[in-house]
């Protein structure tokens, strides 16, 4: 064991990475003052409240604000360590966009004193632990930063990816192991320091890079795989095979282990993460080009059939089910089952597309609020009226609707729930 942390920290975005780090310190005793540059996210961490669905997560954000462990702004603090957890998507041309990155940097450095820690929690290409430190040392001459400094320097960087996942985050935070990569070994031995408060799965040192691409390869072999269901589901497709049974008997070999496929694939890393690695190395990563195309075809794959299908009714009713990337969660950051619909109701305005989803409050998410033709129904409903039913998203509302409400009724299952 390490030396232990003793000092205040402030996190840098309090999204779905951001806000857990600072409960999971703040109820072992931390002083932890979050940062977020939206007013609302502010006010409900203020009162106690959380701005997104997370089990578990309410109660600690309430546990922590009321003992006065947890306190929230939009102003970067003093602190002795700051954790910077904003996102990182991806340009047009799908390279990576760090602005929000080099902003947190920007922000702690006028703040930053000798001896503190800087960690970038953000998944980012290799490299970029080093770029917040040029740019911290950009504004701070006075500071002895780690790219620059052979011996031993003031501010500790290191990178510690993120590796949770939604629907589990307040559990894995604290189970998982954790990869941590610091610009210099004393860097990564004081990150860990941190960590150790609430980690208690492995801590695993690394070089800063190391550490970066070790989280991309993480999501880019997830991408891969889901990719080689993907094209597989298409191929049983083709054949008039049942794809949930060639992948349930060819999983009985000991060592093969398909996974399930679905519309696409979504959330904030997965398909992101994959162009992080094919933009530093664009000639010899044809694999992870090619998975990222399988995927991102997948939902126009999904929409062009149930195009298909409609055109055999009238004025078909279409009900889509699930628009979240994930089963059970409120998270709808590149979702599939948003880009399945948005396709089927521009390709075919005159038809009503049916949207339901349990997490939705009140917005439609995406661009289907300014579609005409869409409407938001109770999933009930959107099957009753429906002469197509879509399952996108396998929410657990959605798998127990009862079989009979299908009769008569096209059904497509992206999700293999009700096969």
């Amino acid at each position: 064991m390490g030396k232990e942390f003793n000092g205040r920290v402030a996190v840098l975005g309090l999204g779905y990475v951001g806000l857990p780090t600072a409960v999971a310190l703040a109820t072992r005793g931390v002083d932890v003052i979050g940062v977020d540059v939206n007013p609302k996210t502010i006010e409900a961490v203020s009162q106690g409240r959380v701005p997104f669905v997370e089990p578990d997560l309410a109660v600690g954000v309430s546990g922590a604000v009321a003992l006065g462990r947890l306190t929230a702004t939009t102003e970067t603090p003093e602190a002795e360590a700051y954790i910077i957890a904003v996102p990182t998507p991806f340009n047009p041309d799908r390279s990576a966009d760090l602005s929000y990155v080099k902003a947190a940097a920007e922000q702690i450095a006028p703040k930053i004193k000798p001896g503190a820690i800087v960690i970038l929690e953000s998944t980012s290409p290799p490299g970029t632990t080093e770029k917040v430190s040029r740019w911290i040392g950009a504004l701070r001459p006075d500071l002895k930063m780690p790219h620059n400094h052979d011996g031993m320097t003031e501010v500790h960087v290191a990178h510690c990816p993120e590796r949770v996942l939604p629907g589990r985050i307040m559990i894995e935070i604290v189970t998982n192991d954790r990869v941590i990569g610091g610009m210099t070994s004393r860097c990564s031995e004081r990150a860990a320091e941190l960590y150790r408060v609430f980690a208690q799965g492995e801590i695993l040192l690394a070089d800063a890079a190391t550490a970066e691409m070790s989280k991309l390869i993480e999501n880019a072999y997830r991408d891969v795989n889901i990719a080689f269901a993907n094209e597989l589901s298409m191929i049983c497709e083709e054949l008039h095979l049942d794809v949930w049974e060639v992948i349930r008997l060819a999983n009985r070999h000991p060592r093969v282990n398909i996974l399930s496929p679905g519309p696409g694939v979504g959330g904030h890393c997965i398909p992101v993460d994959p162009w992080f690695i094919i933009g530093a190395a664009p000639g010899v990563t044809k694999l992870l080009r090619a998975a990222r195309e399988v995927n991102d075809h997948k939902p126009h794959h999904v929409a062009n059939a149930v195009i298909a299908s409609s055109e055999r009714f009238r004025e078909p009713v279409i009900s889509c089910l699930g628009l979240s990337f994930k089963a059970d969660v409120d998270d709808f950051r590149e979702s599939p089952a948003i880009e399945v619909v948005e396709l089927i109701a521009s390709a075919r305005p005159e038809v009503t597309v049916l949207i339901s989803d349990p997490f939705i409050n009140g917005t439609i998410p995406g661009r289907l609020g300014e579609l005409p033709n869409v409407r938001l129904e109770p999933a009930a409903d959107a099957v009753d009226r429906a002469d197509i039913v879509v399952l996108l998203v396998e929410h657990e509302k959605f798998r127990s609707l009862r079989h009979t409400r299908f009769g008569g009724k096209v059904v497509y299952d992206t999700r293999g729930v009700w096969n």
